[in-house]
């Protein structure tokens, strides 16, 4: 059986930040001795990611002396700038620059263009700037327990290129929540946030509608000014007057960022514990 981390041909290794993800790239240095020529590691930072997230990236690049790439979305051509650790957003500017750019439609169950806009094209677009004109593979950090994720990925084009194959090498391998777990265990280092049941509900964007409404509810109640941007969105949105319907809110099917401050301050649990995360490209 052919080594499913094994890499011969120009391959994108998308590194969301999170343990998965980072597990993925520690898997593909072991089968290749190292990162190959032919492989780039890219980080597509929202602006809205946790400070903890930033810091394993950077600590994962240090201790494991590989070069990660740090882009952000960009309004203008060539439609990303390659940041780093100290200079990379945090009060969401590049989520908030391609808002602006969609003349303050917010991204939604509907039509979720946030991953594609701020994660794909940013990295879509350096790849093109690097030379890579022909075909490529992209490494996608989904693990063998997360079949639905997997199918996802796997029946789906790029929004941004056709020249893209996408791979999940972790399922293929048969790699499991518990795995990446214990090699965390073992390592002298980690991502600094809570793990709960081999899930990171602080990962990838802090409050992203994708996330049930239970856990968002918690992650204000933990810290309450992570509510401030997403709620300032869909306020800019509805008062722009360039939005109509639902296009001013990021989910039309539960209260607004505002009303769930308001609700974390006042204790109100009035949210569906069992509620399941919807399935996106961001990985973790």
């Amino acid at each position: 059986m052919r080594d499913p981390f094994k890499i011969d041909s120009p391959t994108c290794i998308s590194f969301s930040g999170g343990r998965t993800s980072a597990y993925m790239l520690w898997r593909v240095l072991q089968s290749n001795g190292g990162l190959p020529a032919e492989a780039v590691i890219c980080f597509a930072n929202t602006g809205k990611e946790d400070e903890a997230t930033l810091r394993f990236v950077r600590d994962c690049q240090e201790r494991w002396q590989v070069p990660i790439t740090w882009l952000e979305y960009r309004a203008d051509a060539p439609n990303f700038a390659e940041m780093d650790f100290e200079t990379a957003s945090r009060d969401g500017e590049p989520f908030e620059a391609i808002i602006q750019r969609y003349g303050y439609k917010l991204p939604n169950l509907a039509f979720r263009w946030c991953t594609g806009k701020l994660k794909i094209k940013p990295t879509v677009s350096y790849l093109k700037s690097i030379g890579w004109d022909d075909e490529w593979d992209n490494f996608v950090g989904i693990r063998a327990d997360e079949p639905r994720r997997v199918a996802k990925v796997r029946g789906s084009k790029s929004t941004e290129t056709k020249r893209e194959t996408r791979w999940t090498p972790l399922s293929d391998a048969g790699v499991t929540s518990n795995d990446v777990g214990q090699f965390w265990e073992r390592q002298p280092f980690d991502l600094g946030l809570p793990n709960i049941n081999g899930k990171t509900m602080h990962g990838n964007c802090d409050l992203c509608f994708l996330k049930p409404a239970a856990q968002i509810a918690s992650l204000i109640t933990e810290k309450p000014e992570r509510a401030i941007w997403w709620a300032r969105m869909e306020s800019v949105a509805r008062d722009s007057g360039t939005v109509k319907g639902d296009g001013g809110v990021f989910r039309k099917d539960r209260p607004s960022y505002a009303e769930m401050a308001k609700y974390a301050k006042q204790q109100i649990d009035m949210f569906d514990q069992a509620e399941e995360a919807v399935a996106c490209f961001c990985g973790d």
